[in-house]
């Protein structure tokens, strides 16, 4: 059997890792190809793109790097027609891998999707379309079900692969010895992202928060964990540029994030790893003025960050655009900081919303889903 794993960033990479080892371990034999990351590589999926020279955000990026785009869907569908995989499993990057999907359709290859358009938050009418599309999906959500239900799509929520990915790697003690994290110091990480246009938006505004937190709190020490993904040259420059001390970290990632008292988080799935490690964050987000602009006119949602969405409730706050600015990143986190008041709120609210990932195990019931649906597409 073969199938074919399509994912087009960092986060989706990690999934994709998941339920590689996880159907490698249920059906050795099986042939895993695709679109992905290191990895997914690592995992067994032999690459025929890797996706770090193609990840773009926003709608204005994506219209200038529209030919590369459609060159890149154009040498996978190539790259289907010869290989012929019995399913292709979409992970994530819905704009790409739904044009992805409609030509595997057309060449009469199942289709299934691992984390479907956020058809709940804005343009609802995608979860007919695409149910029209994808043979079954699977939600990481439970609030991702009921716009998909009322279309008709066969979807399921299995729980969240996240509880079983996001594991640190040593004790928070030891963590802290291994990183030289003093003990009269409060650890604070900046978490930028692993796209080089999340890098430009938002670790100089990062860094100017850290700036003028340290002018009120100088007991502060900042690190950066660097995605494989971004260049580590260009965010020593920033940090050089800003003039603060910011110690880069390339390992144990997790383990980092389970050792540091607080964090400024670009929005996406590292806010929710860093709720699984009980590391409270002040949550960032900023596109281009174009792509925020359209935006705004097509996305209506209270919360933008994934813990408040779980909740629906803002307990964990969230600047964005014009709201991203030093000021509010160093007085927000000084509300997260050891001893105050806020912190532990925080704490017992993320806790709440990780409970609602589900239990342990989701990687391996996600795999088993797509094999079912593998042998029972290549029986008809």
């Amino acid at each position: 059997m073969k199938i074919m794993l399509s994912a087009g960033e960092a986060s989706g990479d990690v999934h994709g890792e998941n339920i590689a080892r996880a159907i490698l371990s249920m059906a050795p034999a099986t042939e895993l190809i695709g679109f992905g990351g290191s990895r997914m590589e690592e995992a067994g999926v032999r690459l025929r793109q890797n996706f770090a020279d193609y990840s773009v955000m926003g709608i204005w990026e994506v219209l200038v790097n529209i030919r590369r785009i459609f060159k890149l869907l154009t040498d996978l569908t190539e790259f289907m027609r010869q290989e012929k995989p019995d399913m292709l499993v979409l992970i994530d990057y819905p704009d790409f891998n739904w044009r992805l999907a409609k030509r595997a359709k057309k060449l009469g290859i199942p289709v299934f999707s691992y984390i479907p358009p956020s058809a709940w938050a804005w343009r609802k009418g995608r979860a007919k379309t695409c149910a029209e599309i994808a043979d079954e999906f699977i939600a990481i959500f439970p609030h991702e079900l009921p716009v998909y239900e009322a279309a008709g799509a066969k979807i399921s929520f299995v729980g969240n692969p996240l509880v079983d990915a996001v594991r640190a790697e040593m004790p928070r003690e030891k963590a802290r010895r291994f990183f030289n994290m003093p003990e009269d110091k409060v650890s604070v990480l900046l978490l930028p992202g692993s796209r080089k246009q999340e890098i430009e938006l938002l670790l100089p505004s990062m860094l100017a928060g850290a700036k003028t937190l340290l002018a009120s709190r100088p007991d502060t020490v900042f690190y950066l964990p660097v995605a494989d993904t971004v260049s580590r040259a260009r965010i020593e420059e920033l940090i050089a540029k800003a003039g603060i001390a910011v110690t880069l970290t390339n390992d144990k990632r997790y383990s980092l994030m389970g050792a540091a008292d607080a964090a400024m988080a670009t929005s996406g799935t590292v806010v929710m790893e860093a709720a699984l490690l009980g590391l409270p964050c002040v949550v960032l987000y900023r596109l281009s003025p174009v792509s925020y602009a359209i935006g705004k006119l097509l996305v209506h949602v209270d919360n933008f960050s994934l813990p408040n969405i779980l909740l629906q409730e803002s307990f964990q706050r969230e600047l964005l655009q014009d709201e991203v600015t030093p000021e509010n990143i160093a007085m927000e986190l000084l509300r997260l900081y050891p001893g105050e008041p806020h912190r532990q709120e925080v704490l017992a609210k993320l806790n709440l919303a990780c409970q609602r990932l589900g239990p342990p195990g989701a990687s391996g019931r996600v795999a088993e889903r797509i094999l079912n649906a593998a042998r029972e597409f290549a029986a008809n």
